[in-house]
């Protein structure tokens, strides 16, 4: 689900200057303790019974069945449709879904999403708790968990997103990124050995690049594909194009390391990954970032005004993994 600010650019000087307060921040990873036991393991996978997952499959429409860069069908039978998958779980009471990808780690256990799919607030920006009832199912579609289920056993946030408020975007966006440790599933295969898959991720890496950008969306940005399969969770859908740098307006600047493509997906794509390097044929590339909110550029590539869509162009952005961010927060999930 995405619940970030649509926000939008800085000038470069601000950026420049932003840039290494967030490098030098007194952060780091916390990880917490999500379904351990085999009894709260067996307690998770009971909750999420196919009734429960369905219930978070939206209606679908008489829309036809249409298709563009800025979002369509993932269709390929190869490594992203065994890797990315639906991540679910429970936020203050209330059952959602993200989307989560399998990375290549030494636990073979690792996934990476967005922050608020891991530890999130309420809807007034208080009461940080951690998700509960967390479930990842890889190669999800249409009801079907072709891999099995896989029940988190750690969360890895960095402390700074623990203090989110959902109102400082430059503040906290940046920390929009964590990781899920999950336990191996039934037949006590570990993630990564049962989907025999996993995706490589890249630190420091520059933004402006020809991206693909997976999700699970539960929503469309655009009415005339509201409701098809793609954009109700059943099925994976995806967004490609180059990257845009999206740092906020002067009243209303986001942290200076967000960038993404034109995209429709909506609500659930969230903690998909932004992938560069893809090679469409295998499925494989470099996670470079995750989604996390929507902002908007106009035909000429400048920033719309906060709440203004007239005339402007959705672009699905998070933040670009760095070493000083997400490193220390991927060496703590794969060692966990």
């Amino acid at each position: 689900m995405i619940t970030r600010l649509f926000l939008s650019a800085v000038a470069a000087a601000a950026v420049a200057f932003a840039l290494p307060a967030v490098a030098s921040a007194a952060t780091g990873p916390v990880v917490q303790p999500l379904a351990v036991s085999a009894a709260e393991q067996q307690a998770v996978l009971d909750y999420w019974a196919p009734e429960r997952i369905n219930a978070l499959t939206q209606p679908s429409s008489d829309n036809p069945a249409t298709a563009g860069p800025d979002g369509a069908p993932w269709t390929t039978d190869n490594a992203v449709a065994k890797t990315v998958g639906r991540l679910f779980f429970t936020d203050h009471g209330e059952d959602s879904s993200c989307t989560a990808t399998v990375v290549d780690s030494a636990n073979g256990s690792t996934v990476v999403t967005a922050g608020h799919c891991v530890n999130n607030t309420d809807l007034l920006g208080e009461d940080n708790q951690w998700n509960a009832h967390s479930m990842f199912v890889p190669g999800y579609h249409d009801g079907q968990t072709p891999y099995g289920k896989f029940v988190g056993r750690f969360g890895v946030a960095n402390s700074s997103w623990l203090a989110n408020d959902q109102i400082d975007a430059q503040k906290f966006d940046t920390f929009d990124q964590a990781f899920v440790v999950l336990n191996p599933g039934a037949d006590g295969t570990s993630l990564q050995d049962k989907v025999d898959a996993a995706q490589k991720i890249g630190f420091d890496l520059p933004g402006d690049a020809d991206v693909h950008q997976f999700g699970y969306p539960r929503a469309s940005a655009d009415p005339a594909r509201e409701g098809l399969p793609e954009y109700t969770g059943a099925r994976l859908a995806f967004c490609e194009g180059p990257a845009r740098h999206w740092v906020g307006t002067a009243d209303a600047p986001d942290s200076p390391d967000q960038y993404g493509t034109a995209c429709i997906m909506g609500g659930g794509s969230s903690g998909g990954p932004r992938v560069r390097d893809f090679d469409a044929t295998t499925g494989v590339g470099t996670v470079v970032g995750d989604n996390t909110h929507a902002g908007f550029f106009d035909a000429t590539g400048t920033p719309c005004a906060l709440g203004s869509t007239d005339g402007c162009t959705r672009y699905l952005v998070g933040p670009q993994f760095s070493t000083a961010v997400t490193k220390p927060l991927f060496e703590a999930a794969q060692h966990a």
